[in-house]
């Protein structure tokens, strides 16, 4: 029986207005199909080919562009809850569809309005997979040299090499940002993996998370014309413009609504193997075995299960928050400050932190409660995908930044050290 996407407490509704119920269907029937041969795919480790041609069939890469008579666009509170509900059935395609729609507002970041417009609407068209990172200049040294921009015959050759943690068999266009060589100035540009002069090379044996295609691209000589240059990042972080901080604040929301969804979808498998198997329990004092074997009534497991909820709960709570204050920011456009955007990064610091430590409580807890069918489940595939998730912001620094904001009233940095 395929397993249901659906897990307690459940990813937000996604909205009933024109278009949306069949909307909402549809996603769910491709949550649904991931999840039905979730375990074999993750054991497999294959290039997410097959995965990408299911997001693009049921129309989900151009999910998140301007609303049109078609219902083909939405907004970003639907795109998390979308984000969040793959996840909980395949969190490696819920990273992968999640950096997506991060890096396909991209444009509306770093370009002209009109110029945004038109390359969406592309995309849109196309059903491009967009792959990449909007990482903005940092205070801190580089630990690696980096790409560099260096001008030639009116355009720029690209040249260097980024480690991405998604798209880099599949995507359609990448977003990158690189030092420019003649005036040191940050470029964020957009082109074709396709170009001669980039080399893909897939990441193998990974911990967790491993269909979303990561790896690392080398650039040699790739050309890049001055139209594929969406705009110029200042390095000094207070002449950023607001409203371009928002871009790693969007990808790292994305990533906390795929780690609450890996939390949820491990809870779910876990409540239905304990429904199916109802004479496994986890181990309880002899003298209290009042309850015999029956799993619904086990006061044990119904408290552990309690806990875990709980603690679901109070991490989507917080998650919501944050979701709410991006999507006010982005809607907002240019009309909001350096106060209000450091409100939004201490919110999302705040969804890390909370959904880090929930994801890990969750996923760990859920392998002591299934015990030895943990494995025949496949269960420590939400255990890894959420360790290899978590690794990537330490809630130590996020507190850290948060703290500082609320006693000193700091602006967190634009980039957080993971």
């Amino acid at each position: 029986m395929p397993k249901k996407s659906a897990a307690p407490p459940g990813p937000a509704p996604l909205g009933q207005g024109a278009g949306e119920a069949l909307r909402t269907r549809m996603i769910r029937e491709v949550a649904d199909d991931l999840a039905v041969d979730a375990l074999l795919r993750d054991r497999a480790g294959k290039p997410p080919f097959d995965e990408a041609a299911r997001l693009r069939e049921a129309g989900l890469p151009a999910l998140l562009t301007p609303p049109g008579p078609d219902c083909r666009g939405t907004d970003w509170r639907t795109a998390c809850a979308v984000i969040r509900e793959i996840a909980a059935a395949d969190s490696s395609i819920g990273e992968l569809l999640g950096r997506h729609y991060a890096l396909s507002w991209s444009a509306r970041f770093f370009a002209a309005p009109e110029r945004a417009d038109r390359l969406e609407r592309r995309a849109a068209a196309e059903q491009w997979l967009w792959g990449g990172s909007t990482d903005l200049p940092g205070t801190e040294p580089a630990t690696e040299p980096g790409l560099t921009l260096t001008p030639a015959g009116g355009g720029y050759v690209l040249d260097g090499r980024a480690d991405l943690a998604a798209g880099v068999q599949v995507s359609d266009r990448l977003v990158l940002g690189g030092a420019d060589t003649a005036t040191g100035d940050w470029l964020m540009v957009c082109l074709d993996p396709e170009r001669p002069g980039v080399t893909a090379e897939a990441a193998h044996d990974r911990l967790g998370q491993r269909l979303t295609g990561a790896g690392a691209l080398t650039f040699e000589r790739v050309p890049v014309l001055v139209d594929e240059v969406l705009g110029t990042v200042p390095r000094d972080e207070h002449s950023v413009p607001p409203f371009a901080t928002l871009a790693p604040l969007a990808l790292r929301l994305a990533l906390v609504h795929v780690a609450l969804g890996t939390a949820e979808g491990a809870l779910a498998e876990a409540r239905d193997a304990d429904r199916a198997a109802p004479g496994r329990r986890p181990q309880a004092p002899p003298d209290e075995d009042a309850y015999g074997d029956r799993t619904g009534g086990d006061p044990y497991l119904l408290l552990a299960y309690g806990e875990l909820v709980t603690t679901a709960h109070t991490a989507a709570v917080v998650v919501e928050s944050a979701t709410e204050a991006l999507a006010r920011g982005l809607a907002a456009g240019g009309g909001f400050g350096v106060d209000e955007r450091a409100e939004i990064a201490v919110r999302v610091a705040a969804a890390e932190a909370v959904t880090g430590r929930a994801a890990m409580r969750i996923t760990t807890r859920v392998l002591e409660l299934t015990g030895g069918a943990a494995d025949a489940l496949g269960l420590d595939r939400f255990w890894r995908n959420a360790r290899v998730l978590t690794a990537q912001a330490s809630p130590a620094h996020r507190l850290r930044d948060i703290g500082d904001h609320y006693l000193n009233g700091t602006h967190p940095p634009l980039t957080l050290r993971a």
